[in-house]
């Protein structure tokens, strides 16, 4: 039935009028064309917010780890980065040489990982739903998220690496 009004307000009186006609005729419970549809898709919702989840700790994991390793990194090499800044080499300069070096396995781990989505596209696309697994707008998308957070996680380290006192990395030693 089709009505401007709300529709469970008039759910009683179209019962009552089905069982004015035919008092044998069982009546369901009334529902809302947005709630059966809403009760159709609902498995597919909670398997996509499951992925999205997932999807979320993938990316905290990897933002952490990237952190973690670059981190290390800046950490054992401590003496190089004030032997560099005793011998004239900039902040900036620093910076930019630890950001690459972190920040070149995830471009190249990024260029395998889409190489490879794209080459599995024909088995992610029943899972998909009106998007298409080759769409470049998201797998743009899903790069430069990688890409923002492998950068936050590399660039607070490598300010760290840019704070390095020359003279007191070099009485380390």
């Amino acid at each position: 039935m089709r009505t401007a009004a709300d529709p469970r307000a008039l759910a009683a009186g179209v019962r009552e009028a089905i069982w004015q006609v035919d008092s044998e005729v069982p009546v369901p419970r009334m529902r809302t064309l947005e709630e059966v549809l809403s009760d159709s898709v609902a498995q597919a919702r909670f398997q996509m917010l499951l992925v999205a989840v997932f999807a979320a700790a993938a990316l905290a994991l990897a933002g952490f780890g990237i952190y973690g390793v670059v981190s290390y990194a800046v950490t054992r090499r401590r003496t190089e980065m004030g032997i560099r800044m005793a011998l004239g080499a900039g902040a900036a300069g620093v910076l930019r040489m630890v950001l690459w070096q972190g920040m070149r396995p995830v471009l190249a781990g990024l260029a395998l990982g889409v190489a490879l989505a794209l080459a599995a596209g024909r088995v992610l696309h029943s899972f998909l739903f009106q998007v298409s697994p080759r769409d470049p707008v998201t797998v743009s998308a899903v790069a430069l998220v990688l890409l923002a957070v492998a950068a936050v996680a590399a660039v607070l380290p490598a300010r760290r690496a840019t704070r390095v006192d020359p003279m007191g990395a070099l009485r380390f030693e």
